[in-house]
Protein backbone atom coordinates (compact mmCIF):
# COMPACT_ATOMS: atom_id res chain seq x y z
CA UNK A 1 0.00 0.00 0.00
CA UNK A 2 1.22 3.35 -0.84
CA UNK A 3 2.76 5.82 1.96
CA UNK A 4 0.19 8.29 1.74
CA UNK A 5 2.21 11.92 1.54
CA UNK A 6 1.34 14.57 4.12
CA UNK A 7 1.86 18.29 3.71
CA UNK A 8 -0.73 20.98 2.30
CA UNK A 9 -1.56 20.51 -1.92
CA UNK A 10 0.69 22.82 -4.36
CA UNK A 11 -1.56 25.57 -5.68
CA UNK A 12 -2.20 25.54 -9.51
CA UNK A 13 -1.75 29.22 -11.49
CA UNK A 14 -1.38 30.17 -15.13
CA UNK A 15 0.96 32.92 -12.96
CA UNK A 16 4.57 32.96 -14.04
CA UNK A 17 6.75 30.98 -11.43
CA UNK A 18 8.56 33.08 -8.65
CA UNK A 19 12.39 33.56 -8.78
CA UNK A 20 14.21 30.01 -7.68
CA UNK A 21 10.34 28.35 -7.26
CA UNK A 22 9.71 26.15 -10.84
CA UNK A 23 5.89 25.71 -11.74
CA UNK A 24 3.85 23.37 -9.77
CA UNK A 25 3.44 20.27 -12.32
CA UNK A 26 1.30 17.68 -12.42
CA UNK A 27 3.77 14.99 -10.67
CA UNK A 28 4.28 17.11 -7.96
CA UNK A 29 0.80 15.90 -6.61
CA UNK A 30 -0.22 12.30 -5.51
CA UNK A 31 -3.29 11.47 -6.17
CA UNK A 32 -5.69 13.15 -3.98
CA UNK A 33 -3.85 16.21 -4.38
CA UNK A 34 -4.34 15.98 -8.34
CA UNK A 35 -8.28 15.29 -7.88
CA UNK A 36 -8.44 18.49 -5.54
CA UNK A 37 -6.46 20.54 -7.88
CA UNK A 38 -8.88 19.31 -11.01
CA UNK A 39 -12.12 20.70 -8.67
CA UNK A 40 -9.81 23.53 -7.88
CA UNK A 41 -9.57 24.64 -11.61
CA UNK A 42 -12.97 23.61 -12.99
CA UNK A 43 -12.55 20.12 -13.68
CA UNK A 44 -14.28 16.57 -12.73
CA UNK A 45 -12.00 14.50 -10.58
CA UNK A 46 -11.61 11.85 -13.13
CA UNK A 47 -10.31 13.81 -15.05
CA UNK A 48 -6.84 13.51 -13.46
CA UNK A 49 -6.48 9.62 -13.61
CA UNK A 50 -6.95 10.08 -17.30
CA UNK A 51 -3.91 12.66 -17.03
CA UNK A 52 -2.19 10.23 -14.70
CA UNK A 53 -2.71 7.42 -16.99
CA UNK A 54 -1.22 9.68 -20.32
CA UNK A 55 1.91 10.44 -17.96
CA UNK A 56 2.76 7.26 -16.00
CA UNK A 57 2.10 4.74 -18.56
CA UNK A 58 2.28 6.29 -21.86
CA UNK A 59 5.19 8.59 -20.85
CA UNK A 60 2.94 11.52 -22.77
CA UNK A 61 2.25 15.03 -22.05
CA UNK A 62 1.14 16.10 -26.25
CA UNK A 63 -2.50 17.54 -25.64
CA UNK A 64 -2.77 15.98 -29.63
CA UNK A 65 -2.78 12.09 -28.45
CA UNK A 66 -4.97 12.76 -25.76
CA UNK A 67 -7.67 11.55 -27.45
CA UNK A 68 -9.98 10.26 -24.17
CA UNK A 69 -10.28 13.88 -23.11
CA UNK A 70 -12.80 16.61 -25.01
CA UNK A 71 -10.94 18.04 -27.91
CA UNK A 72 -11.98 21.67 -26.19
CA UNK A 73 -10.03 21.18 -22.94
CA UNK A 74 -7.23 18.92 -24.04
CA UNK A 75 -4.64 22.19 -24.71
CA UNK A 76 -5.80 23.88 -21.42
CA UNK A 77 -5.38 20.87 -19.39
CA UNK A 78 -2.17 20.13 -20.25
CA UNK A 79 -1.17 23.69 -20.04
CA UNK A 80 -1.82 24.13 -16.69
CA UNK A 81 -0.93 20.77 -15.55
CA UNK A 82 1.77 19.72 -17.39
CA UNK A 83 3.99 23.40 -17.69
CA UNK A 84 7.54 22.18 -19.18
CA UNK A 85 10.32 21.96 -16.58
CA UNK A 86 13.26 20.90 -18.67
CA UNK A 87 14.82 21.64 -21.80
CA UNK A 88 17.26 20.24 -23.54
CA UNK A 89 20.74 22.11 -24.45
CA UNK A 90 22.82 19.42 -25.51
CA UNK A 91 22.92 15.82 -25.94
CA UNK A 92 26.43 13.68 -26.17
CA UNK A 93 27.12 10.08 -26.74
CA UNK A 94 29.65 7.76 -25.83
CA UNK A 95 30.28 4.15 -26.19
CA UNK A 96 29.10 3.04 -29.62
CA UNK A 97 25.42 5.16 -29.19
CA UNK A 98 24.64 2.97 -25.89
CA UNK A 99 25.36 6.15 -23.31
CA UNK A 100 23.87 9.20 -23.83
CA UNK A 101 24.73 12.48 -21.35
CA UNK A 102 22.06 15.10 -21.56
CA UNK A 103 22.41 18.69 -20.30
CA UNK A 104 18.85 20.19 -19.65
CA UNK A 105 18.11 23.43 -18.78
CA UNK A 106 15.36 24.67 -15.79
CA UNK A 107 13.14 27.25 -16.19
CA UNK A 108 15.28 29.65 -13.81
CA UNK A 109 18.25 29.19 -16.34
CA UNK A 110 19.82 26.50 -14.08
CA UNK A 111 21.82 23.89 -15.42
CA UNK A 112 21.60 19.91 -15.03
CA UNK A 113 22.80 16.56 -16.19
CA UNK A 114 21.20 13.14 -16.84
CA UNK A 115 22.96 10.00 -18.47
CA UNK A 116 21.54 7.22 -20.39
CA UNK A 117 23.31 3.65 -20.51
CA UNK A 118 22.27 1.30 -22.79
CA UNK A 119 22.69 -2.95 -21.52
CA UNK A 120 21.71 -5.86 -22.21
CA UNK A 121 18.00 -5.84 -22.36
CA UNK A 122 17.62 -2.68 -20.50
CA UNK A 123 18.23 1.10 -19.42
CA UNK A 124 19.95 2.43 -16.70
CA UNK A 125 19.56 6.25 -16.19
CA UNK A 126 21.75 8.58 -13.75
CA UNK A 127 19.74 11.00 -12.73
CA UNK A 128 20.44 14.93 -10.72
CA UNK A 129 18.14 15.59 -7.99
CA UNK A 130 19.94 19.43 -7.50
CA UNK A 131 21.75 21.92 -9.52
CA UNK A 132 25.05 21.80 -8.01
CA UNK A 133 25.72 20.85 -4.58
CA UNK A 134 26.09 22.47 -1.21
CA UNK A 135 28.45 19.37 0.41
CA UNK A 136 31.77 21.85 -0.94
CA UNK A 137 33.87 17.73 -1.96
CA UNK A 138 37.01 19.26 -3.31
CA UNK A 139 37.74 16.20 -5.60
CA UNK A 140 33.82 16.84 -6.96
CA UNK A 141 33.56 18.94 -10.36
CA UNK A 142 29.95 19.80 -9.13
CA UNK A 143 30.79 20.36 -5.69
CA UNK A 144 33.43 23.60 -6.46
CA UNK A 145 31.07 25.17 -8.35
CA UNK A 146 28.53 25.19 -4.90
CA UNK A 147 24.66 24.88 -5.24
CA UNK A 148 22.63 27.03 -7.15
CA UNK A 149 19.22 25.24 -5.65
CA UNK A 150 16.87 21.81 -4.97
CA UNK A 151 15.15 20.14 -7.58
CA UNK A 152 11.39 20.15 -7.27
CA UNK A 153 10.04 16.90 -6.66
CA UNK A 154 8.49 17.43 -10.94
CA UNK A 155 11.71 18.20 -12.47
CA UNK A 156 13.44 15.15 -10.96
CA UNK A 157 10.15 12.67 -12.29
CA UNK A 158 10.19 14.64 -15.60
CA UNK A 159 14.11 13.58 -15.96
CA UNK A 160 13.15 10.00 -15.43
CA UNK A 161 10.07 10.41 -18.20
CA UNK A 162 12.12 11.91 -20.63
CA UNK A 163 14.88 9.09 -20.28
CA UNK A 164 11.93 6.44 -20.64
CA UNK A 165 10.62 8.74 -23.99
CA UNK A 166 14.18 8.58 -25.27
CA UNK A 167 14.91 5.16 -24.52
CA UNK A 168 11.59 3.90 -26.25
CA UNK A 169 11.92 5.71 -29.18
CA UNK A 170 15.75 4.43 -30.26
CA UNK A 171 17.54 6.81 -29.00
CA UNK A 172 20.58 4.59 -27.59
CA UNK A 173 22.48 2.82 -30.59
CA UNK A 174 19.23 2.64 -32.43
CA UNK A 175 17.52 0.29 -30.65
CA UNK A 176 14.50 0.69 -28.59
CA UNK A 177 14.60 -0.76 -24.84
CA UNK A 178 12.80 0.18 -21.25
CA UNK A 179 14.17 2.18 -18.49
CA UNK A 180 14.54 -0.54 -15.42
CA UNK A 181 17.03 0.87 -13.48
CA UNK A 182 17.30 4.68 -11.78
CA UNK A 183 20.36 5.87 -10.18
CA UNK A 184 20.36 9.21 -8.21
CA UNK A 185 23.81 9.82 -8.68
CA UNK A 186 24.12 12.89 -11.09
CA UNK A 187 24.56 16.42 -9.63
CA UNK A 188 23.53 17.07 -5.82
CA UNK A 189 23.41 15.13 -2.70
CA UNK A 190 19.91 13.63 -3.02
CA UNK A 191 19.04 13.25 0.64
CA UNK A 192 20.23 17.28 1.26
CA UNK A 193 16.69 17.39 -0.65
CA UNK A 194 15.01 14.58 0.95
CA UNK A 195 11.77 16.36 0.98
CA UNK A 196 11.27 16.50 -2.74
CA UNK A 197 13.06 13.40 -3.64
CA UNK A 198 11.07 11.49 -1.06
CA UNK A 199 7.89 12.57 -3.30
CA UNK A 200 9.57 11.72 -6.43
CA UNK A 201 10.79 8.17 -5.10
CA UNK A 202 6.25 7.49 -4.60
CA UNK A 203 6.51 8.99 -8.32
CA UNK A 204 8.53 6.15 -9.33
CA UNK A 205 7.91 3.20 -7.29
CA UNK A 206 4.01 3.51 -6.96
CA UNK A 207 2.12 1.85 -9.70
CA UNK A 208 -0.30 3.78 -12.39
CA UNK A 209 -2.13 5.82 -12.13
CA UNK A 210 -0.21 7.16 -9.00
CA UNK A 211 3.41 6.56 -10.38
CA UNK A 212 6.00 4.92 -12.95
CA UNK A 213 5.72 1.40 -11.24
CA UNK A 214 9.36 0.59 -11.63
CA UNK A 215 10.88 -1.90 -8.78
CA UNK A 216 12.34 -0.39 -6.05
CA UNK A 217 15.16 -2.58 -6.02
CA UNK A 218 15.97 -1.49 -9.40
CA UNK A 219 16.28 2.23 -8.20
CA UNK A 220 19.80 3.48 -6.07
CA UNK A 221 19.87 6.61 -3.67
CA UNK A 222 23.44 7.86 -3.58
CA UNK A 223 24.86 10.10 -0.07
CA UNK A 224 27.88 11.24 0.88
CA UNK A 225 26.87 10.24 4.36
CA UNK A 226 24.03 12.12 5.63
CA UNK A 227 23.38 10.11 8.44
CA UNK A 228 19.71 10.96 10.07
CA UNK A 229 18.63 11.21 6.33
CA UNK A 230 19.32 7.91 5.80
CA UNK A 231 17.54 6.42 8.95
CA UNK A 232 14.31 8.74 6.97
CA UNK A 233 14.93 6.71 4.17
CA UNK A 234 15.24 3.40 5.94
CA UNK A 235 11.78 4.53 7.49
CA UNK A 236 10.08 5.35 4.20
CA UNK A 237 9.78 2.07 3.58
CA UNK A 238 10.74 1.25 -0.29
CA UNK A 239 13.64 -0.85 -0.68
CA UNK A 240 15.74 1.17 -2.51
CA UNK A 241 20.11 0.55 -2.33
CA UNK A 242 21.58 2.29 -0.46
CA UNK A 243 25.11 3.41 -2.14
CA UNK A 244 28.03 5.15 0.64
CA UNK A 245 30.22 7.60 -1.53
CA UNK A 246 33.00 6.78 1.04
CA UNK A 247 36.40 6.87 -0.59
CA UNK A 248 38.33 6.76 2.21
CA UNK A 249 38.20 3.99 5.46
CA UNK A 250 39.67 6.14 7.70
CA UNK A 251 38.67 9.80 9.33
CA UNK A 252 42.30 10.84 8.87
CA UNK A 253 41.64 10.46 4.68
CA UNK A 254 38.42 11.37 4.40
CA UNK A 255 37.91 14.35 6.44
CA UNK A 256 39.66 16.08 3.28
CA UNK A 257 37.52 14.06 0.95
CA UNK A 258 34.56 14.69 2.92
CA UNK A 259 33.85 17.84 4.50
CA UNK A 260 30.74 16.47 6.02
CA UNK A 261 32.93 13.71 7.49
CA UNK A 262 33.72 16.28 10.20
CA UNK A 263 29.85 16.24 11.06
CA UNK A 264 29.58 12.29 10.72
CA UNK A 265 32.68 10.14 11.14
CA UNK A 266 33.41 7.03 9.18
CA UNK A 267 32.18 4.91 12.17
CA UNK A 268 28.53 6.60 12.21
CA UNK A 269 28.38 6.31 8.54
CA UNK A 270 28.82 2.93 8.59
CA UNK A 271 26.71 2.51 11.75
CA UNK A 272 23.69 3.91 9.24
CA UNK A 273 24.41 2.06 6.61
CA UNK A 274 24.19 -1.24 8.36
CA UNK A 275 21.09 -0.02 10.11
CA UNK A 276 19.82 0.68 6.41
CA UNK A 277 20.67 -3.11 5.62
CA UNK A 278 19.00 -4.17 8.82
CA UNK A 279 15.57 -2.53 8.78
CA UNK A 280 15.17 -2.61 4.34
CA UNK A 281 16.28 -5.91 3.66
CA UNK A 282 19.14 -4.72 1.19
CA UNK A 283 22.74 -4.87 0.58
CA UNK A 284 24.76 -1.41 1.31
CA UNK A 285 26.60 -0.34 -1.97
CA UNK A 286 30.15 1.15 -0.95
CA UNK A 287 31.41 3.24 -3.77
CA UNK A 288 34.69 3.94 -3.84
CA UNK A 289 37.33 6.04 -6.37
CA UNK A 290 40.52 4.35 -6.53
CA UNK A 291 43.01 7.59 -6.78
CA UNK A 292 46.56 6.40 -7.36
CA UNK A 293 48.83 6.79 -4.11
CA UNK A 294 46.09 8.29 -2.12
CA UNK A 295 43.45 6.17 -1.21
CA UNK A 296 44.19 3.17 -3.36
CA UNK A 297 46.69 0.95 -0.76
CA UNK A 298 46.67 -2.41 -0.10
CA UNK A 299 46.49 -1.50 3.99
CA UNK A 300 43.46 1.00 3.49
CA UNK A 301 41.80 -2.03 1.28
CA UNK A 302 42.65 -4.13 4.34
CA UNK A 303 41.47 -1.79 6.73
CA UNK A 304 38.13 -1.09 4.88
CA UNK A 305 37.51 -4.80 4.69
CA UNK A 306 38.12 -5.03 8.52
CA UNK A 307 35.61 -2.08 9.30
CA UNK A 308 32.82 -3.62 6.69
CA UNK A 309 33.12 -7.05 8.84
CA UNK A 310 32.92 -5.82 11.79
CA UNK A 311 29.63 -4.47 11.34
CA UNK A 312 28.88 -8.23 10.39
CA UNK A 313 29.14 -10.29 6.87
CA UNK A 314 26.89 -9.95 3.64
CA UNK A 315 25.62 -6.76 4.12
CA UNK A 316 27.21 -4.79 1.84
CA UNK A 317 28.97 -4.57 -1.87
CA UNK A 318 32.28 -2.78 -2.85
CA UNK A 319 32.15 -0.59 -5.87
CA UNK A 320 36.18 0.49 -6.76
CA UNK A 321 35.33 3.29 -9.10
CA UNK A 322 38.12 3.92 -11.30
CA UNK A 323 39.66 7.61 -11.52
CA UNK A 324 38.57 9.45 -14.54
CA UNK A 325 40.72 12.43 -13.62
CA UNK A 326 39.17 16.05 -15.63
CA UNK A 327 42.21 17.98 -17.75
CA UNK A 328 44.87 19.42 -15.62
CA UNK A 329 44.41 16.95 -12.77
CA UNK A 330 47.36 16.17 -10.45
CA UNK A 331 45.76 12.92 -9.29
CA UNK A 332 45.61 10.05 -11.66
CA UNK A 333 43.96 6.79 -11.65
CA UNK A 334 45.34 3.70 -9.75
CA UNK A 335 47.49 1.66 -11.91
CA UNK A 336 45.91 -1.60 -13.31
CA UNK A 337 47.92 -3.48 -10.68
CA UNK A 338 47.18 -1.38 -7.83
CA UNK A 339 43.51 -1.57 -8.63
CA UNK A 340 43.76 -5.47 -8.67
CA UNK A 341 45.82 -5.69 -5.27
CA UNK A 342 42.93 -3.32 -3.88
CA UNK A 343 39.75 -6.03 -5.18
CA UNK A 344 42.10 -9.11 -4.50
CA UNK A 345 42.13 -7.39 -0.64
CA UNK A 346 39.18 -6.81 -0.48
CA UNK A 347 37.82 -10.01 -2.10
CA UNK A 348 40.29 -12.49 0.22
CA UNK A 349 38.54 -10.99 3.29
CA UNK A 350 35.02 -11.94 2.41
CA UNK A 351 33.55 -8.48 0.59
CA UNK A 352 32.03 -9.09 -2.65
CA UNK A 353 33.76 -6.56 -4.59
CA UNK A 354 33.06 -5.28 -8.35
CA UNK A 355 35.08 -2.49 -9.86
CA UNK A 356 32.01 -0.51 -11.30
CA UNK A 357 31.42 0.15 -15.54
CA UNK A 358 32.82 3.55 -16.26
CA UNK A 359 30.30 4.56 -18.75
CA UNK A 360 30.52 7.94 -20.86
CA UNK A 361 34.54 8.50 -19.40
CA UNK A 362 35.31 10.06 -22.96
CA UNK A 363 31.92 12.44 -22.18
CA UNK A 364 33.09 13.15 -18.63
CA UNK A 365 30.20 10.74 -18.19
CA UNK A 366 30.32 10.42 -14.58
CA UNK A 367 29.41 13.28 -12.03
CA UNK A 368 31.38 14.42 -9.27
CA UNK A 369 35.14 14.01 -11.56
CA UNK A 370 37.97 14.47 -8.91
CA UNK A 371 39.63 17.47 -10.10
CA UNK A 372 42.79 19.04 -9.81
CA UNK A 373 43.55 19.12 -5.86
CA UNK A 374 42.60 17.35 -2.65
CA UNK A 375 43.50 19.89 0.42
CA UNK A 376 42.13 20.65 3.83
CA UNK A 377 39.71 23.30 3.67
CA UNK A 378 38.22 24.66 6.54
CA UNK A 379 35.69 27.24 4.54
CA UNK A 380 34.42 23.89 2.66
CA UNK A 381 33.96 21.99 5.96
CA UNK A 382 31.92 25.31 7.26
CA UNK A 383 29.80 25.50 4.39
CA UNK A 384 29.14 21.42 4.12
CA UNK A 385 28.11 21.49 7.73
CA UNK A 386 25.79 24.10 6.83
CA UNK A 387 24.27 22.89 4.20
CA UNK A 388 23.86 19.31 6.26
CA UNK A 389 22.53 21.43 9.42
CA UNK A 390 19.73 22.69 7.16
CA UNK A 391 18.80 20.14 5.24
CA UNK A 392 18.52 18.01 8.21
CA UNK A 393 16.51 20.55 10.50
CA UNK A 394 14.12 20.56 6.87
CA UNK A 395 13.83 17.59 6.81
CA UNK A 396 12.69 16.41 10.55
CA UNK A 397 10.76 19.52 10.90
Amino acid sequence: MPIVESGPIPQFTMAPARKGKPPTHFADLDSAQRKQAMKEQGYPAFRADQLARHYFERHETDAAVMSDLPAAQRTQLVAEFFPPLLHKVRDLTADHGNTIKSVWRLFDGAMIETVLMRYPNRATLCISSQAGCGMACPFCATGQGGLTRNLSAAEIVEQVRLGMVAAERGDLAGEATRVTNIVFMGMGEPLSNWRQVRIALHRLIEPPPSGFGLSARGITVSTVGMVPLIDKLADEGFPVTLAVSLHAPDDELRNPLIPLNSRFSVAQLLDAARRYFERTGRRVSIEYALIRDMNDHKWRAQMLADELNKRGRGWVHVNPIPLNPTPGSIWTASTPQAQRVFVDTLVAAGIPTTIRDTRGSDIDGACGQLAAEVKRGSDRAKKAAQAVAAAVKEATA
